[in-house]
């Protein structure tokens, strides 16, 4: 277990790997593996000058500081996301939600994490979005999808959102 800070709060966090639960885990799912959502993004800095309001499953708001955004097309649109977090020559980190959220991903939002920004671009792989942890239990406490990175296309690539009823699972977190 460890002490963790949200907002106002403090809690604590206890795991048990050894739970039925998470015995009966049955892993992620995924879309089919698609290259062509795998893209490759300009780089627009915001010299840390810009912030935005990150809603998390709390119901807790915080301002983030942005390091930039990236740009890109996808299936013929324009596209941005806003950086939340990630260091521009370490990688960056987006929390992002599109059309798939209402049917087959996670509402809240996927995370994505890339490789650094070289030159001026960074490679988005949207077969790597994942799910955040409060996709699978309701004890954590996960950033959602700011509405900066509320997307009106569908990006099916990446993770699934398993809809299946949680009753069970809940009851033996």
């Amino acid at each position: 277990m460890h002490v963790i800070k949200r907002g106002q709060r403090t809690g604590i966090r206890v795991k048990d790997l050894n739970s039925a639960a998470a015995r009966n885990y049955r892993g992620p799912i995924f879309f089919d593996l698609n290259p062509a959502y795998k893209v490759t993004a300009t780089w627009v800095p915001s010299h840390g000058k810009r912030t935005v309001d990150v809603p998390n499953v709390l119901g807790d708001t915080t301002p983030t500081p942005v390091a930039g955004e990236v740009r890109f097309k996808l299936n013929g649109q324009d596209v941005q996301l806003t950086d939340l977090g990630g260091d521009p020559s370490k990688g960056l980190f987006v929390v992002f939600n599109d059309l798939t959220s209402k049917t087959d991903t996670y509402p809240g939002g996927r995370f994505l994490e890339t490789d650094p920004v070289t030159n001026g671009t960074v490679v988005l792989d949207f077969n790597h979005a994942h799910n955040p942890p409060c996709a699978v239990t309701p004890y954590a406490t996960c950033p959602l999808a700011p509405k900066e990175n509320r997307l009106a296309i569908a990006i099916p690539a990446g993770e699934k959102y398993d809809r299946t009823p949680r009753a069970s699972l809940i009851q033996h977190l």
